[in-house]
Protein backbone atom coordinates (compact mmCIF):
# COMPACT_ATOMS: atom_id res chain seq x y z
CA UNK A 1 0.00 0.00 0.00
CA UNK A 2 3.06 2.12 0.53
CA UNK A 3 4.12 3.92 -2.95
CA UNK A 4 5.95 2.74 -5.60
CA UNK A 5 8.35 3.92 -7.51
CA UNK A 6 10.19 2.33 -10.12
CA UNK A 7 9.00 -0.84 -8.07
CA UNK A 8 10.61 -0.22 -5.09
CA UNK A 9 8.54 0.91 -1.69
CA UNK A 10 9.01 4.58 -1.22
CA UNK A 11 10.10 6.34 2.06
CA UNK A 12 7.53 9.32 0.91
CA UNK A 13 4.84 9.84 3.90
CA UNK A 14 1.78 8.14 4.10
CA UNK A 15 -1.24 9.43 3.19
CA UNK A 16 -4.67 9.97 4.41
CA UNK A 17 -6.47 8.27 0.58
CA UNK A 18 -3.44 5.50 1.39
CA UNK A 19 -4.93 4.91 4.97
CA UNK A 20 -8.77 5.55 3.30
CA UNK A 21 -8.50 2.85 0.74
CA UNK A 22 -7.19 0.14 3.15
CA UNK A 23 -9.74 1.11 5.46
CA UNK A 24 -12.63 1.07 2.43
CA UNK A 25 -11.16 -2.42 2.10
CA UNK A 26 -11.66 -3.56 5.21
CA UNK A 27 -15.00 -2.29 4.96
CA UNK A 28 -18.24 -2.12 7.96
CA UNK A 29 -17.61 1.29 9.18
CA UNK A 30 -20.62 3.81 9.98
CA UNK A 31 -21.02 6.82 8.09
CA UNK A 32 -19.65 8.96 10.78
CA UNK A 33 -17.98 6.84 12.17
CA UNK A 34 -16.15 6.72 15.80
CA UNK A 35 -12.83 4.81 16.24
CA UNK A 36 -10.32 4.43 18.81
CA UNK A 37 -7.09 4.47 18.07
CA UNK A 38 -4.36 2.89 20.25
CA UNK A 39 -1.66 5.29 20.43
CA UNK A 40 1.32 4.48 22.77
CA UNK A 41 3.12 7.67 21.36
CA UNK A 42 5.90 5.55 19.40
CA UNK A 43 6.14 6.71 15.42
CA UNK A 44 3.78 3.88 14.40
CA UNK A 45 0.79 4.34 16.48
CA UNK A 46 1.08 8.60 16.33
CA UNK A 47 0.87 8.51 12.81
CA UNK A 48 -1.91 6.18 12.31
CA UNK A 49 -3.20 8.79 14.99
CA UNK A 50 -2.64 11.49 12.76
CA UNK A 51 -3.94 9.80 9.59
CA UNK A 52 -7.16 8.26 11.37
CA UNK A 53 -8.32 11.65 13.07
CA UNK A 54 -8.24 13.29 9.03
CA UNK A 55 -10.44 9.86 7.84
CA UNK A 56 -12.56 10.30 11.45
CA UNK A 57 -13.06 14.33 10.67
CA UNK A 58 -13.32 14.02 6.48
CA UNK A 59 -16.82 12.09 7.14
CA UNK A 60 -17.64 13.71 10.16
CA UNK A 61 -17.19 10.82 12.50
CA UNK A 62 -14.22 11.04 15.43
CA UNK A 63 -10.69 9.34 16.28
CA UNK A 64 -10.15 8.72 20.30
CA UNK A 65 -6.73 8.25 21.50
CA UNK A 66 -6.39 5.63 23.71
CA UNK A 67 -2.71 5.54 25.79
CA UNK A 68 -2.35 2.29 27.62
CA UNK A 69 -0.25 3.34 30.86
CA UNK A 70 0.87 -0.53 32.30
CA UNK A 71 3.18 0.85 35.11
CA UNK A 72 5.93 -0.99 34.19
CA UNK A 73 8.76 1.65 33.82
CA UNK A 74 8.91 4.42 36.02
CA UNK A 75 8.54 7.06 33.11
CA UNK A 76 5.83 5.42 31.90
CA UNK A 77 3.38 7.64 32.95
CA UNK A 78 4.82 10.73 32.00
CA UNK A 79 4.99 9.57 28.80
CA UNK A 80 1.10 9.40 28.63
CA UNK A 81 0.58 12.74 29.97
CA UNK A 82 2.97 13.80 26.92
CA UNK A 83 0.96 12.18 24.70
CA UNK A 84 -1.96 13.62 25.38
CA UNK A 85 -1.12 17.06 25.19
CA UNK A 86 0.02 16.36 21.75
CA UNK A 87 -3.17 15.09 20.74
CA UNK A 88 -4.90 18.14 22.78
CA UNK A 89 -3.04 20.37 20.84
CA UNK A 90 -4.42 18.97 17.81
CA UNK A 91 -8.13 18.93 18.85
CA UNK A 92 -7.97 14.86 19.52
CA UNK A 93 -9.87 13.71 22.07
CA UNK A 94 -7.87 11.54 24.31
CA UNK A 95 -7.77 9.08 27.63
CA UNK A 96 -5.47 7.36 29.44
CA UNK A 97 -6.17 3.58 30.49
CA UNK A 98 -3.70 2.46 33.69
CA UNK A 99 -3.05 -1.32 34.09
CA UNK A 100 -3.77 -1.41 38.11
CA UNK A 101 -2.64 -4.21 40.22
CA UNK A 102 0.22 -6.37 40.99
CA UNK A 103 2.39 -7.32 37.70
CA UNK A 104 3.62 -10.88 37.17
CA UNK A 105 7.30 -11.79 37.84
CA UNK A 106 7.65 -13.76 34.24
CA UNK A 107 5.44 -13.52 30.86
CA UNK A 108 5.81 -10.29 31.43
CA UNK A 109 5.04 -8.83 27.59
CA UNK A 110 2.13 -11.36 26.89
CA UNK A 111 0.61 -10.66 30.41
CA UNK A 112 0.70 -6.97 29.39
CA UNK A 113 0.08 -7.23 26.24
CA UNK A 114 -3.48 -9.04 27.51
CA UNK A 115 -3.64 -6.14 29.67
CA UNK A 116 -3.49 -4.00 27.10
CA UNK A 117 -6.15 -5.06 24.98
CA UNK A 118 -8.59 -6.13 27.55
CA UNK A 119 -8.57 -2.23 28.72
CA UNK A 120 -8.92 -1.10 25.10
CA UNK A 121 -11.91 -3.56 24.83
CA UNK A 122 -13.80 -2.54 28.12
CA UNK A 123 -13.19 1.25 26.94
CA UNK A 124 -14.63 1.05 23.67
CA UNK A 125 -17.56 -1.42 24.81
CA UNK A 126 -18.70 1.33 27.86
CA UNK A 127 -18.82 3.92 25.00
CA UNK A 128 -20.41 2.13 22.05
CA UNK A 129 -17.09 2.60 19.81
CA UNK A 130 -17.24 -0.56 17.71
CA UNK A 131 -13.44 -0.03 16.00
CA UNK A 132 -10.45 -0.08 17.74
CA UNK A 133 -7.32 0.85 15.14
CA UNK A 134 -3.86 -0.45 15.93
CA UNK A 135 -0.89 0.37 14.04
CA UNK A 136 0.87 -2.99 13.13
CA UNK A 137 2.55 -2.68 10.13
CA UNK A 138 4.82 -4.72 7.35
CA UNK A 139 7.35 -5.39 9.76
CA UNK A 140 5.48 -6.24 12.80
CA UNK A 141 3.91 -8.61 10.05
CA UNK A 142 7.16 -10.38 9.31
CA UNK A 143 8.13 -10.91 12.87
CA UNK A 144 5.36 -12.23 13.43
CA UNK A 145 6.13 -14.85 10.97
CA UNK A 146 8.88 -16.02 12.16
CA UNK A 147 8.76 -16.12 14.91
CA UNK A 148 5.84 -18.37 14.66
CA UNK A 149 7.73 -20.32 12.28
CA UNK A 150 10.59 -20.88 14.64
CA UNK A 151 8.28 -21.83 17.65
CA UNK A 152 6.47 -24.45 14.62
CA UNK A 153 3.10 -23.46 13.97
CA UNK A 154 0.31 -25.22 12.17
CA UNK A 155 -0.44 -23.12 8.48
CA UNK A 156 -3.44 -21.00 10.70
CA UNK A 157 -0.76 -19.43 12.50
CA UNK A 158 1.80 -19.29 9.72
CA UNK A 159 -1.06 -17.15 8.11
CA UNK A 160 0.11 -14.29 10.69
CA UNK A 161 -2.11 -11.29 11.61
CA UNK A 162 -5.40 -10.52 10.41
CA UNK A 163 -6.30 -6.89 9.31
CA UNK A 164 -9.81 -8.06 11.17
CA UNK A 165 -9.89 -9.82 14.55
CA UNK A 166 -13.08 -9.37 17.14
CA UNK A 167 -12.66 -8.26 20.63
CA UNK A 168 -15.93 -8.67 23.11
CA UNK A 169 -17.54 -5.73 22.35
CA UNK A 170 -15.53 -3.98 19.41
CA UNK A 171 -13.78 -4.67 16.43
CA UNK A 172 -10.03 -4.53 15.98
CA UNK A 173 -8.77 -3.15 12.96
CA UNK A 174 -5.12 -3.17 11.59
CA UNK A 175 -5.03 -1.29 8.53
CA UNK A 176 -1.10 -0.98 7.95
CA UNK A 177 -0.47 -4.27 7.71
CA UNK A 178 0.83 -3.38 3.85
CA UNK A 179 2.63 -0.87 5.38
CA UNK A 180 6.22 -0.44 5.53
CA UNK A 181 7.43 1.69 8.87
CA UNK A 182 9.49 4.23 6.75
CA UNK A 183 6.29 5.68 5.43
CA UNK A 184 4.99 6.36 8.86
CA UNK A 185 8.40 7.77 10.44
CA UNK A 186 8.04 9.93 6.94
CA UNK A 187 4.54 11.03 8.17
CA UNK A 188 6.06 12.61 11.09
CA UNK A 189 8.51 14.20 10.25
CA UNK A 190 6.57 16.00 7.60
CA UNK A 191 4.29 16.96 10.22
CA UNK A 192 6.92 18.20 12.52
CA UNK A 193 4.96 15.35 15.32
CA UNK A 194 7.39 14.45 17.82
CA UNK A 195 7.24 10.51 19.11
CA UNK A 196 8.23 8.56 21.86
CA UNK A 197 11.04 5.81 21.81
CA UNK A 198 9.97 3.12 24.06
CA UNK A 199 13.39 1.12 24.96
CA UNK A 200 12.01 -2.17 25.32
CA UNK A 201 11.36 -2.38 21.38
CA UNK A 202 14.96 -3.02 20.83
CA UNK A 203 15.82 -5.14 23.96
CA UNK A 204 17.33 -8.26 23.16
CA UNK A 205 15.70 -9.76 26.21
CA UNK A 206 12.35 -10.23 23.98
CA UNK A 207 12.18 -12.17 20.54
CA UNK A 208 10.57 -10.03 18.81
CA UNK A 209 13.12 -6.98 19.74
CA UNK A 210 15.56 -9.17 18.69
CA UNK A 211 14.22 -10.00 14.77
CA UNK A 212 14.16 -6.10 14.97
CA UNK A 213 17.85 -5.66 15.50
CA UNK A 214 18.63 -7.93 13.40
CA UNK A 215 16.23 -7.00 10.83
CA UNK A 216 17.68 -8.14 6.98
CA UNK A 217 16.82 -5.58 3.87
CA UNK A 218 13.67 -5.42 2.21
CA UNK A 219 14.02 -8.12 -0.39
CA UNK A 220 14.67 -10.73 1.98
CA UNK A 221 11.69 -9.04 4.04
CA UNK A 222 9.33 -9.45 0.62
CA UNK A 223 10.41 -13.08 -0.14
CA UNK A 224 9.33 -14.05 3.58
CA UNK A 225 6.34 -12.04 3.21
CA UNK A 226 5.31 -13.74 -0.37
CA UNK A 227 5.48 -17.03 1.66
CA UNK A 228 3.01 -15.53 4.65
CA UNK A 229 0.84 -14.55 1.85
CA UNK A 230 0.71 -18.17 0.64
CA UNK A 231 -0.67 -19.43 3.90
CA UNK A 232 -3.10 -16.22 4.08
CA UNK A 233 -4.82 -17.59 1.08
CA UNK A 234 -5.34 -21.16 1.89
CA UNK A 235 -6.46 -20.28 5.59
CA UNK A 236 -9.06 -18.18 3.69
CA UNK A 237 -10.15 -20.86 1.70
CA UNK A 238 -10.11 -23.36 4.87
CA UNK A 239 -12.58 -20.33 6.41
CA UNK A 240 -14.95 -20.07 4.14
CA UNK A 241 -15.38 -24.16 4.04
CA UNK A 242 -15.37 -24.15 7.28
CA UNK A 243 -18.66 -21.45 7.56
CA UNK A 244 -20.40 -22.74 5.03
CA UNK A 245 -20.77 -26.17 6.90
CA UNK A 246 -21.21 -24.39 10.30
CA UNK A 247 -24.31 -22.90 8.40
CA UNK A 248 -25.47 -26.40 7.45
CA UNK A 249 -24.65 -28.93 10.00
CA UNK A 250 -24.89 -26.98 13.19
CA UNK A 251 -27.14 -25.56 15.17
CA UNK A 252 -26.62 -23.23 18.23
CA UNK A 253 -29.02 -23.21 20.85
CA UNK A 254 -29.44 -19.83 23.30
CA UNK A 255 -29.86 -22.07 26.61
CA UNK A 256 -25.64 -22.84 25.77
CA UNK A 257 -26.03 -25.88 23.91
CA UNK A 258 -25.15 -27.11 20.21
CA UNK A 259 -26.61 -29.88 17.81
CA UNK A 260 -24.50 -30.74 15.30
CA UNK A 261 -26.12 -32.84 12.01
CA UNK A 262 -24.24 -36.18 12.30
CA UNK A 263 -24.28 -37.39 9.10
CA UNK A 264 -22.71 -34.13 7.59
CA UNK A 265 -20.22 -34.10 10.06
CA UNK A 266 -19.25 -37.83 8.75
CA UNK A 267 -19.73 -36.78 4.95
CA UNK A 268 -17.18 -33.75 5.67
CA UNK A 269 -13.56 -33.46 4.69
CA UNK A 270 -11.79 -34.61 7.80
CA UNK A 271 -9.53 -30.99 8.16
CA UNK A 272 -13.03 -29.28 7.97
CA UNK A 273 -14.87 -31.61 9.82
CA UNK A 274 -12.37 -31.27 12.53
CA UNK A 275 -11.83 -27.73 12.35
CA UNK A 276 -15.96 -27.87 12.78
CA UNK A 277 -15.73 -29.87 16.43
CA UNK A 278 -12.97 -28.03 17.96
CA UNK A 279 -14.59 -24.39 16.99
CA UNK A 280 -17.99 -25.69 18.50
CA UNK A 281 -16.16 -27.22 21.80
CA UNK A 282 -14.46 -23.71 22.44
CA UNK A 283 -17.85 -22.05 22.17
CA UNK A 284 -19.95 -24.43 24.15
CA UNK A 285 -16.53 -25.39 26.32
CA UNK A 286 -15.29 -21.71 27.06
CA UNK A 287 -11.80 -23.07 27.83
CA UNK A 288 -9.17 -20.50 27.49
CA UNK A 289 -6.89 -23.07 25.14
CA UNK A 290 -8.18 -24.73 21.84
CA UNK A 291 -8.39 -27.93 22.57
CA UNK A 292 -4.82 -29.97 21.16
CA UNK A 293 -5.63 -31.13 17.60
CA UNK A 294 -4.18 -35.19 18.14
CA UNK A 295 -7.65 -34.57 20.43
CA UNK A 296 -10.26 -33.29 18.09
CA UNK A 297 -8.64 -35.73 15.43
CA UNK A 298 -9.39 -39.15 17.87
CA UNK A 299 -12.73 -37.74 18.73
CA UNK A 300 -13.84 -37.25 14.68
CA UNK A 301 -13.01 -40.96 14.27
CA UNK A 302 -14.64 -42.09 17.35
CA UNK A 303 -18.08 -40.16 16.54
CA UNK A 304 -17.37 -41.88 13.38
CA UNK A 305 -16.72 -45.27 14.08
CA UNK A 306 -18.69 -45.44 17.45
CA UNK A 307 -21.79 -43.22 16.73
CA UNK A 308 -23.99 -44.32 19.76
CA UNK A 309 -21.14 -43.26 22.33
CA UNK A 310 -21.19 -40.23 24.10
CA UNK A 311 -17.26 -38.46 24.25
CA UNK A 312 -16.14 -35.57 25.86
CA UNK A 313 -13.22 -32.76 24.62
CA UNK A 314 -12.20 -29.13 25.91
CA UNK A 315 -15.27 -29.34 28.65
CA UNK A 316 -17.93 -30.49 26.67
CA UNK A 317 -20.28 -33.65 26.20
CA UNK A 318 -20.76 -35.04 22.45
CA UNK A 319 -24.15 -36.85 23.20
CA UNK A 320 -26.01 -38.95 20.34
CA UNK A 321 -29.14 -37.60 20.21
CA UNK A 322 -32.04 -38.81 17.52
CA UNK A 323 -29.49 -38.43 14.74
CA UNK A 324 -27.50 -35.24 15.72
CA UNK A 325 -24.66 -34.72 18.17
CA UNK A 326 -25.70 -32.67 20.91
CA UNK A 327 -22.86 -30.69 22.50
CA UNK A 328 -23.35 -29.74 26.45
CA UNK A 329 -21.30 -27.86 28.87
CA UNK A 330 -19.49 -30.92 31.02
CA UNK A 331 -20.63 -30.20 34.20
CA UNK A 332 -17.73 -31.41 36.46
CA UNK A 333 -15.74 -29.25 34.49
CA UNK A 334 -17.96 -25.81 34.77
CA UNK A 335 -16.93 -22.90 37.18
CA UNK A 336 -18.42 -23.04 41.05
CA UNK A 337 -22.06 -21.29 41.39
CA UNK A 338 -21.41 -17.26 41.94
CA UNK A 339 -23.34 -14.91 44.08
CA UNK A 340 -25.02 -12.10 42.79
CA UNK A 341 -26.08 -9.10 44.30
CA UNK A 342 -29.18 -6.49 42.99
CA UNK A 343 -27.93 -4.28 39.66
CA UNK A 344 -24.98 -6.45 39.39
CA UNK A 345 -23.54 -8.05 35.87
CA UNK A 346 -21.31 -10.60 35.89
CA UNK A 347 -20.01 -13.05 32.84
CA UNK A 348 -19.67 -16.52 34.64
CA UNK A 349 -18.60 -19.90 32.99
CA UNK A 350 -17.22 -18.12 30.35
CA UNK A 351 -20.80 -18.35 29.06
CA UNK A 352 -23.40 -16.82 30.33
CA UNK A 353 -23.85 -12.78 30.87
CA UNK A 354 -26.31 -12.92 34.13
CA UNK A 355 -27.76 -9.43 35.60
CA UNK A 356 -30.17 -8.86 38.57
CA UNK A 357 -31.95 -6.17 38.31
CA UNK A 358 -31.82 -3.22 41.07
CA UNK A 359 -34.89 -4.19 42.49
CA UNK A 360 -34.45 -8.09 42.66
CA UNK A 361 -33.74 -9.97 45.90
CA UNK A 362 -30.66 -9.92 47.43
CA UNK A 363 -28.01 -12.59 47.44
CA UNK A 364 -29.00 -14.99 44.62
CA UNK A 365 -26.78 -17.38 43.62
CA UNK A 366 -26.30 -18.85 39.87
CA UNK A 367 -25.27 -22.02 38.58
CA UNK A 368 -26.30 -25.36 36.52
CA UNK A 369 -29.06 -26.83 37.39
CA UNK A 370 -27.15 -30.34 38.03
CA UNK A 371 -24.88 -28.34 40.85
CA UNK A 372 -27.86 -28.52 43.00
CA UNK A 373 -29.06 -31.93 42.06
CA UNK A 374 -32.07 -29.91 41.25
CA UNK A 375 -34.91 -31.56 38.41
CA UNK A 376 -38.18 -29.30 36.75
CA UNK A 377 -41.51 -31.38 36.15
CA UNK A 378 -41.88 -32.87 32.70
CA UNK A 379 -44.19 -29.72 32.19
CA UNK A 380 -40.79 -27.17 31.65
CA UNK A 381 -39.45 -28.96 28.69
CA UNK A 382 -38.79 -25.37 26.78
CA UNK A 383 -38.14 -27.40 23.92
CA UNK A 384 -34.47 -28.30 25.33
CA UNK A 385 -33.81 -32.11 25.64
CA UNK A 386 -34.22 -33.21 29.41
CA UNK A 387 -30.53 -34.47 28.93
CA UNK A 388 -29.42 -30.96 28.62
CA UNK A 389 -31.69 -29.81 31.90
CA UNK A 390 -28.95 -30.45 33.79
CA UNK A 391 -26.20 -27.78 32.72
CA UNK A 392 -28.65 -24.84 32.39
CA UNK A 393 -28.23 -22.05 34.42
CA UNK A 394 -30.55 -21.04 37.27
CA UNK A 395 -30.95 -19.13 40.25
CA UNK A 396 -31.56 -19.88 43.70
CA UNK A 397 -31.98 -18.11 47.35
CA UNK A 398 -32.10 -19.86 51.01
CA UNK A 399 -35.10 -21.01 50.12
CA UNK A 400 -34.03 -23.03 46.91
CA UNK A 401 -34.87 -22.30 43.45
CA UNK A 402 -35.70 -19.18 42.48
CA UNK A 403 -35.70 -19.31 38.42
CA UNK A 404 -34.60 -21.11 35.29
CA UNK A 405 -34.69 -18.24 33.05
CA UNK A 406 -34.12 -20.36 29.65
CA UNK A 407 -37.28 -22.58 30.21
CA UNK A 408 -39.73 -19.63 31.18
CA UNK A 409 -39.36 -21.21 35.16
CA UNK A 410 -39.84 -18.92 38.03
CA UNK A 411 -41.26 -19.56 41.39
CA UNK A 412 -44.28 -18.19 41.99
CA UNK A 413 -44.03 -14.64 43.93
CA UNK A 414 -40.45 -13.84 42.68
CA UNK A 415 -40.25 -10.49 40.89
CA UNK A 416 -38.80 -9.66 38.52
CA UNK A 417 -37.06 -12.49 36.78
CA UNK A 418 -33.29 -12.43 37.07
CA UNK A 419 -31.60 -12.28 32.65
CA UNK A 420 -29.43 -14.71 31.76
CA UNK A 421 -28.12 -14.45 28.19
CA UNK A 422 -25.68 -17.21 26.30
CA UNK A 423 -22.54 -15.06 25.60
CA UNK A 424 -19.67 -17.12 24.88
CA UNK A 425 -16.39 -16.33 25.39
CA UNK A 426 -15.67 -17.83 21.93
CA UNK A 427 -18.34 -17.21 19.66
CA UNK A 428 -19.18 -19.93 17.17
CA UNK A 429 -18.69 -17.51 13.97
CA UNK A 430 -15.69 -15.31 14.09
CA UNK A 431 -14.30 -12.62 12.07
CA UNK A 432 -13.03 -13.68 8.65
CA UNK A 433 -9.01 -13.87 8.40
CA UNK A 434 -8.61 -10.46 6.46
CA UNK A 435 -5.48 -9.20 4.24
CA UNK A 436 -4.77 -6.20 3.28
Amino acid sequence: MAPLVDGVLSNSPLTMDELAAALAAIGGFESRPVVAVGVSGGPDSMALMLLADAWARQQGGIAWGLTVDHGLRPESAAEARAVAGWLAARGIPHDTLVWQGAKPASGVQEAAREARYRLLAEWCRARGVLHLFTAHHREDQWETYLIRRRAGSGPDGLAAMSAVRELPGCRLVRPLLGVPRAPLAALLVAQGQPFLDDPSNLNPAYERARLRLAQCGSGAIDGTLTQRQGYAERRIAREVALDALLGRAVALHPAGFAAIDAAMLAAADHDIAERLLARVAACIGGSRYPARRDRVTRLRDELTAMPERARTLGGCRFVPWRGQILVIRELAAASPPLTLEPGETALWDRRFAATLPVDAPGGLTLGYLGQRGESLPECYTGGVPRLVHPVLPAFWDREGLVAVPVLGYRRSGVEPVPCVLFRPAHPLSQAAFTVV
